[in-house]
């Protein structure tokens, strides 16, 4: 179990001399050499001292039982009488109460020895704090701190110790470590302690590389791509780790089929130096060939995994990119599991690559509870088909229930379309909005193909082109005389997007800045023509003031250009407020008003947001100051600016925080809540 738990926590490789054995080797007497191959075996802790039994000792006599052998001539005995209740519980005891009160005394002796104790471990201070964690790790000592031992199971925790911190000393380079302990049983509790001597650090002399010039051309470039030189200090645990970076680097340089043995140390105890050998077969360098898809039922053609590698046939092998293809393939949800093999192609020059793929459930039914101020409560529910139009072609049917929103919707979404990362999106939906600005019902139609990001690759640069189509019957007021009225649009237009994003996190980022600009010329049919163009610039910032506070901050600029307000379909208009917006205000709750004082948009938009985000392991509280102008005129102003604040509370998932914000407007005016609650996933920006 210890060698077990060793191997999973620390992996550790221990350079021992083979003369010696498992045993530190002491140093040669001085103008002798001692070297000897030194293999890397794995450091497991060392099991029990046995001694050798000879059969023709005699036996040990037999334990006294504490009870007489029965005479099986003699007759039985009478009864015994029944105890007198009322008798003291003293005085003479049958054999069998002998044997009780023998084994109590037993117990009371044993209990009695076992005592807490406390180990002290000296001499070690410049080898790091990560060795006495190693140590620690595998520590008998450790492992039984918490419970009272008796003299017998400490002697035996000491032995196995003092052997663990010899093996750990060889493992970096310190063969001449000594270890001395002591057992200080009149100390309560009894003291422990391990006096350790680490001795001088052996280092390589010579790191030999045996077989790479074959590489040819790229011989000397993986010469010196061996990150263990001449001089660094015999560390077994680094010397393992660069080994397995090395044969990745093969791989990486082009070399498919290379192989790399187990590394040789040789020990020089005389003048404390090294030698490393590894045997390095680089085989032919190769080019990628063809992609196969094998298996009995491919989740995919190998045209399609085409489309998704980033290497195509005739470039030069590099197996980071078969990894890449792996994390890409699970990435769509459609694959549990991706075997990816290098095989020999047909032409000697070519390695053909093999992908044998496992279908993962392709169905999910998901569902959504939702509620913000000025929006009311809603609830959510889609089934998604994410093969259903091979290959990748996810559809998904979603409906909303709300008090202010009600949709139904089709969606296709086709994944790596024709290129890594592109995305065709198209859509179909009916819905209906009651709000206080507007009550609408649409039809619509849209398409469009973007560049996207995710979790695992997120993107700098993202784009998307589109296009709209939506037939829409609204009703809204006159904002002169707050008369209501009824119209009909038709709209089209052609939405664009490019964004940078340089965060370190897509959902919960905690330092850089991200930029988006938005362009939608729209075509607005209603008795007349009108053209009009829509524009938006967002920008957001973090900065991580300490390791648990983040100060984030955002802005946003827009603007109508080319037709009035009141031409301009409702739902086609500005709004501002509400929990994307600016807190502390309902939905659609700032800017100009009707004589109901219901809000009716506008054309130029400016606002930001500040938060300072707390974090305490998976809770968070964030405190927020939000502001925001919405003006009739086209050109964005920061005159009239209304403001929020308030204090939200966040729930830290492995999918990102859950959001709970509270807000209140700053110089509320007459009709306008005190209080706005809003609940969602994601952070605010």
């Amino acid at each position: 179990m210890r060698a077990a738990k060793y191997a999973a926590a620390a992996a550790t490789l221990c350079l021992n001399s083979l003369s010696a054995g498992a045993q530190t080797v002491a140093p040669a007497a001085p103008g002798q050499q001692a070297p000897s191959a030194a293999p890397l075996p794995v450091l497991a802790p060392p099991a029990p001292d046995q001694g050798l039994i000879s059969a023709d000792l005699p036996l040990a006599p037999m334990p006294d039982l504490g009870v007489d052998w029965p005479d099986l001539s003699a007759p039985d005995a009478a009864p015994a009488p029944a105890p007198d209740a009322s008798a003291p519980a003293t005085g003479a005891a049958s054999a069998s109460g002998t044997g009780k009160a023998r084994r109590s005394d037993s117990a009371a002796v044993e209990a009695e020895l076992a005592r807490p104790y406390r180990v002290t471990i000296t001499g070690i201070e410049e080898l790091g704090a990560d060795f006495r964690l190693r140590f620690n790790a595998l520590s008998a000592l450790d492992a039984g701190d918490d419970k009272p031992a008796n003299a017998a199971q400490i002697n035996r925790r000491v032995n196995e110790d003092e052997a663990l911190m010899k093996q750990l000393l060889r493992s970096i380079g310190r063969y001449d470590g000594e270890v001395l302990s002591r057992v200080d049983t009149a100390a309560m509790p009894i003291a422990v302690t391990l006096a350790v001597t680490p001795g001088r650090s052996y280092r390589f002399a010579t790191v030999d590389l045996v077989g790479v010039d074959k590489a040819g051309a790229k011989a000397a470039a993986l010469g010196s791509a061996f990150a263990v030189k001449p001089g660094d200090a015999v560390d077994a645990d680094r010397v393992t780790n660069e080994v397995i970076a090395y044969r990745a680097r093969l791989g990486h340089e082009g070399f498919p089929f290379a192989k790399v043995g187990e590394p040789q140390v040789t020990v020089d105890h005389a003048s404390g130096e090294a030698t490393l050998k590894l045997d390095v077969d680089p085989g032919a360098p190769a080019r990628f060939g063809k992609i196969v898809a094998t298996g009995n039922k491919p989740v995919f053609s190998s045209r399609h995994l085409g489309e998704i590698a980033r290497f195509h046939e005739g470039d030069e092998f590099d197996a980071p990119l078969l990894d890449d293809l792996r994390r890409a393939l699970i990435q769509t949800s459609l694959v549990s599991v991706a075997t990816i093999t290098p095989v020999p192609a047909e032409d000697p020059a070519l390695v053909d690559i093999r992908v044998l793929t496992e279908p993962a459930p392709p169905r999910t039914i998901a569902g959504e509870l939702g509620y913000g101020t000025g929006e009311g409560a809603r609830a959510e529910i889609s089934w998604q088909h994410r093969n259903l139009l091979p290959p990748e072609g996810a559809v998904t049917f979603r409906g909303i229930a709300g008090t202010r929103e009600q949709l139904l919707s089709a969606t296709l979404r086709r994944s790596n379309y024709r290129a890594r990362d592109r995305v065709l999106n198209a859509q179909i939906a009916a819905s209906h909005s009651n709000l206080n600005a507007y009550d609408a019902r649409t039809f619509s139609v849209s398409a469009n193909l973007e560049r996207q990001t995710n979790i695992i690759w997120q993107k700098k640069w993202t784009w998307s082109l589109g296009g709209e189509l939506l037939a829409s019957d609204e009703r809204d007021t006159i904002q002169a005389t707050g008369q209501a009225r009824r119209r009909n649009f038709l709209v089209a237009a052609v939405p664009a997007t490019l964004s940078y994003d340089g965060t370190d996190d897509l959902l919960n980022p905690s330092k850089g800045y991200r930029i988006t600009g938005r362009i939608s010329p729209e075509a607005s049919l209603h008795k007349t023509f009108d053209g009009y163009v829509k524009m938006q610039f967002d920008a957001s910032a973090y900065w991580p003031a300490t390791s648990s506070i983040v100060l984030a901050g955002r802005i946003r600029v827009a603007s109508i250009t080319g037709a009035s307000t009141s031409i301009i379909a409702p739902s086609r208009r500005l709004y501002s407020g509400g929990g994307g917006s600016v807190r502390g205000y309902s939905y659609q709750g700032i800017g100009p008003v009707d004589v109901d004082r219901d809000p009716v948009g506008g054309r130029g938009l400016t606002e930001f947001g500040s938060e300072v985000r707390f974090r305490f392991g998976s809770f968070g509280v964030v405190p927020f100051f939000d502001g925001g102008s919405l003006t009739d005129s086209n050109i964005p102003k920061v005159s009239h600016m209304r403001y929020g604040a308030g204090l939200g509370a966040r729930y830290y998932t492995s999918f990102g925080p859950i959001r709970i914000d509270v807000g209140t407007p700053i110089a509320r005016r007459p009709g306008e809540s005190r209080v706005a609650v809003y609940v969602s996933l994601g952070q605010a920006f």
